[in-house]
């Protein structure tokens, strides 16, 4: 008996121990598995909204191509590229698809906080408010191709965020750099680098000069990817990839003397009529960076019954501007 007494003690210290650790076993493959399955009703119910026309930003996407080919035959396959984010086979929406059948393998992340935070984070990017928003900036694009006769949408004009930025105007085109589903950051022969725009999205090129990394990152004007939705729509690879070519450039500049900030470590000023899940969103300068305990933090303040909230009401505004 008097053996009993130590192994019933060290019995129970274990049960309060895995209280205290909410359970022995790890629930993490679990939740990962649970936000894979919501993540995919989501985007099946966003792949609906699309086609039934329910995100305004969408309507308007295909609105203003539609207007611009008339009077800009040259662009058109340009128009037609970027028209394509008003459905599921956009490169945005695929980004998320994507990213959703790489979460069954774990072979993809460095661990299981960074596959669960992954997991989190589409299913947020999912949510068809925070998608209407993402798509401002290709609406934002075709305005800005129309030479103001098409209105911005959640955002000030291209003349206003200039001055209140202190930017650089890199031409028409300008808030798609830095984001993934339409080019990539590669470096020339000099050691710069320049980016280089994925498929026809290369007919910018007729539009704005090459943007080099660090005038840009200088110099940048606000887009909602860069200083928003980065946060949610970067996969940890795209993220690594994003952090390394500041580093090579931050190595470079300091070879020099020179100091070298990154292109995201100020938000610039610009976003207008944003939804609640964009305006409570961490910032987009943390991603690459991110902890499960500031992902919680977020999860706490984020909506649970807004999956599927439309948010065509939120502006009035007509699809042409007035003279």
């Amino acid at each position: 008996m008097a053996g009993m007494l130590p192994r019933v003690l060290a019995v129970f210290s274990t049960l309060i121990l895995c209280i205290t650790l909410s359970g022995c076993g790890d629930d993490r493959p679990e939740k990962i598995a649970q936000y894979q399955q919501l993540s995919q009703q989501r985007l099946s119910q966003l792949d609906s909204m699309l086609k039934t026309g329910e995100l305004r930003n969408a309507t308007l996407l295909t609105q203003y191509t539609r207007l611009l080919k008339s009077s800009k035959p040259d662009l058109v396959p340009l128009l037609d590229e970027l028209a394509r984010d008003a459905t599921s086979s956009g490169p945005m929406y695929q980004s998320l698809k994507r990213r959703t059948s790489e979460l069954a393998d774990s072979a993809n992340f460095v661990d299981l906080d960074q596959q669960l935070e992954e997991a989190q984070n589409i299913y947020q990017a999912a949510d068809s408010s925070l998608f209407n928003d993402m798509l401002s900036d290709p609406v934002n694009v075709v305005a800005d191709l129309s030479g103001g006769q098409l209105a911005r949408v959640n955002s000030i004009s291209r003349e206003a965020a200039a001055l209140a930025n202190g930017s650089e105007d890199f031409g028409a085109g300008s808030q798609l750099v830095g984001n993934p589903a339409y080019g990539g950051w590669q470096t020339n022969s000099s050691g710069m680098s320049i980016w280089a725009w994925y498929g026809m999205y290369s007919m910018f090129s007729n539009v704005m000069n090459p943007v080099r990394y660090d005038r840009w990152s200088n110099n940048r004007g606000y887009s909602y990817y860069n200083d928003v939705g980065r946060y949610r729509y970067t996969s940890p690879k795209q993220a690594s990839s994003q952090n390394r070519t500041f580093e090579n450039t931050k190595k470079a500049y300091n070879s020099q003397g020179k100091q070298f900030n990154s292109p995201y470590s100020k938000s610039r000023t610009g976003s207008t009529s944003l939804s609640r899940q964009s305006t409570s969103a961490p910032k987009a300068s943390t991603a690459g960076t991110r902890t499960a305990s500031s992902s919680s933090k977020f999860r706490s303040n984020y909506s649970k019954d807004s999956s599927f909230r439309n948010s065509s009401n939120r502006t009035t505004r007509g699809v042409r501007r007035g003279k």
